[in-house]
């Protein structure tokens, strides 16, 4: 009777995940063929944020699933230029973005297939107690995964090489110590909820206040172990060099550093992105071109200072004329002399 209500439920949750049918993000579609383009917005710190950030996601996600092959397990492989370069297209048509940002978007898209294929694998070809499954391609992804490809899909997922790696991140990232609790709004849509609640003029906040309201649940109250990490990065605060590479939050945890990443800060956002960016060197043409530009500048002040000095020359000179012709009427027998002296 137990097994006959669980073979049912299975039926119907099969059933309801065919009829749900896959994202294909009809709306942005439409939106374009009516000549609606979406604009998106984006915090200081290069983060995709709202209005309309999670709607470029998930057409992201969209489109990696329809272009980029489940078995491609190497996103910096050249074999998918053509294919980068469909789906870079594809978000320029639908949205209002600036070219710089394709770098953002490139490495989302990667993302955004390495999470496809953990789902597949998780959801279909692992029981309860995560053992592997011999399954068949669900009916729900026939139209973007072929059966050659479901194939070697499953069979790169029973190497002995990748379920050795596989069982070790799946151990590390089993039962972290502080779990997130956020689900899929991501570090920069949850900052910028958090400014916009605050009325705050500010533009960013410190990776240690995100990182605790990060791990806040729906209770709204954080774990203790949550808060005793917080007040540690506090005290920190107030002690560390601005100057200091290793970041507050990694000092409080006691972790090391990933290169790329800035930990409390989440996707998108690396050292760089960060820190002050230096100006390059100029060239030669720019240094010649700024010197000729002082050359006219000291050239056109030192006309200017000629022509006031010959403005001052030619009055002093009609002074000068005008008290060589005049005549006093001095009285005979008294010299200039005298009459300096008398004044």
């Amino acid at each position: 009777m137990a097994d006959d209500q669980h073979e049912e439920v299975s039926k119907v949750s099969a059933e309801e995940e065919i009829r749900r049918g896959i994202t294909v993000m009809r709306r942005v579609v439409q939106g374009r063929s009516r000549g609606i383009i979406l604009d998106v917005s984006w915090n200081n710190q290069g983060q995709l944020i709202e209005p309309n950030g999670h709607t470029l996601t998930s057409f992201i996600g969209a489109l990696v699933r329809n272009e980029i092959p489940i078995t491609c397990d190497d996103w910096r492989n050249k074999e998918l230029k053509d294919s980068k370069e469909k789906i870079w297209s594809e978000i320029k048509r639908c949205f209002n973005i600036e070219e710089e940002r394709r770098g953002f978007c490139m490495k989302l898209a990667g993302k955004l297939l390495r999470g496809f294929r953990t789902f597949l694998s998780s959801k279909f070809l692992k029981d309860a107690d995560g053992n592997f499954v011999d399954a068949e391609l669900p009916r729900k992804y026939e139209s973007l995964i072929s059966v050659e490809e479901w194939e070697a899909f499953k069979s790169k997922r029973q190497d002995p090489t990748f379920q050795r790696i596989s069982a070790t991140n799946r151990e590390r990232a089993s039962s972290p110590a502080y779990p997130y609790r956020k689900g899929r709004v991501g570090y920069g849509r949850l900052e910028q909820s958090m400014l916009q609640k605050e009325e705050s003029s500010e533009t960013s906040l410190p990776a240690h206040v995100l990182w605790k309201e990060a791990r806040v649940g729906k209770s709204g109250v954080p774990q203790e172990e949550v808060l005793n990490v917080y007040q540690k990065c506090e005290e920190l605060s107030q002690s560390l060099s601005p100057d200091d590479t290793k970041s507050i939050l990694s000092r409080a945890l006691d972790v090391p550093e990933y290169s790329g990443r800035v930990r409390g800060k989440g996707f998108g956002v690396t050292p760089t992105s960060l820190s002050v960016k230096k100006g390059k060197a100029p060239s030669n043409r720019e240094l010649h071109a700024r010197l000729e530009a002082m050359q006219a500048e000291l050239d056109a002040l030192r006309r200017e200072r000629e022509a006031s000095a010959s403005t001052v020359y030619r009055d002093a000179s009609d002074k000068n004329s005008i008290n060589c012709t005049f005549q006093p009427n001095i009285p005979e027998g008294i010299s200039h002399c005298q009459l300096y002296l008398a004044i």
